[in-house]
């Protein structure tokens, strides 16, 4: 029932949490521990707009592909912190070919180290800190002084002859 009205749901994100169709797919265990993870990792890191239209991208994907193999690139894909419906599709699609999450299986270091984010999504969140990480500009300022060389080079326009105008006028 929820599939009839993702498209719509899609230009109306505002509309999926309270929505009658959620509610029968939550019941029906259609929409999962897996579905509302997501989610929620989706709209903390994109907003709820944003999230929500992500998450309707992931249900999307159940039109074409197994539930079994998109809950595994749910899974797979909150493994490394992202909350992208393209890295859900291609993690789904390695789960349909066999691949097992021990794939993404590192030392375990440090758990930021394993995230997967998007440098825009990073910029857009705190942009302070992206330019803070950067490394000071030592170059100098751009100038444009070499510019005014080239209006000294410039040849004056040649004065038009009013005579030898009007002369071609009649012709």
């Amino acid at each position: 029932m929820l599939d009839h009205y993702l498209e719509v749901l899609r230009h109306k994100p505002g509309a999926f949490p309270g929505s009658t169709a959620l509610a029968k797919a939550r019941e029906q265990g259609v929409f999962t521990a897996a579905h509302e993870a997501f989610w929620q990792e989706s709209r903390k890191v994109n907003g709820d707009a944003v999230g929500t239209r992500e998450l309707i991208e992931v249900l999307l994907l159940h039109r074409t592909m197994r539930a079994a193999d998109v809950i595994g690139g749910i899974r797979a894909a909150l493994t490394v912190g992202a909350v992208s419906a393209d890295v859900v599709a291609v993690e789904a699609r390695l789960h349909a070919g066999g691949a097992t999450l021990s794939r993404h299986h590192v030392e375990q270091r440090d758990v930021r180290e394993q995230r997967v984010v998007s440098l825009t999504q990073r910029r857009l969140t705190d942009p302070k800190a992206v330019i803070a990480g950067l490394p000071p500009d030592r170059r100098p300022l751009p100038s444009v002084a070499h510019y005014d060389e080239l209006l000294k080079r410039r040849q004056p326009a040649a004065p038009i002859d009013p005579i030898e105008k009007e002369g071609t006028t009649n012709t």
